[in-house]
């Protein structure tokens, strides 16, 4: 049980860590961001690329863990506080 307890706080930082990052400060500095992705002159955008794929990692996560993680925020904090 303490290894899950451990395993779930390292997935909800690294989820936090994810949802965190600014895509104008940090994200477009390292052309990591959606915006600054242009693929070659003349070619598509290519989604089999290691950077096409972790653009849309960072964005879906963004978007899609939003609301989770303030719940799961909160649920790990008040566990932490009571059980300590």
């Amino acid at each position: 049980m303490l290894l899950l307890g451990n395993f779930l706080y390292v997935s909800v930082l690294l989820v936090n860590a994810i949802a965190i990052l600014s895509e104008d400060r940090f994200l477009a500095r390292i052309n990591l961001s959606s915006a600054s992705y242009d693929p070659a002159f003349g070619a598509g955008p290519d989604s089999q690329s290691a950077k096409a794929k972790v653009i849309n990692l960072i964005a879906s996560v963004r978007t899609l863990m939003r609301i989770p993680l303030i719940a799961i925020n909160t649920l790990i904090i008040t566990y932490e506080l009571v059980l300590g």
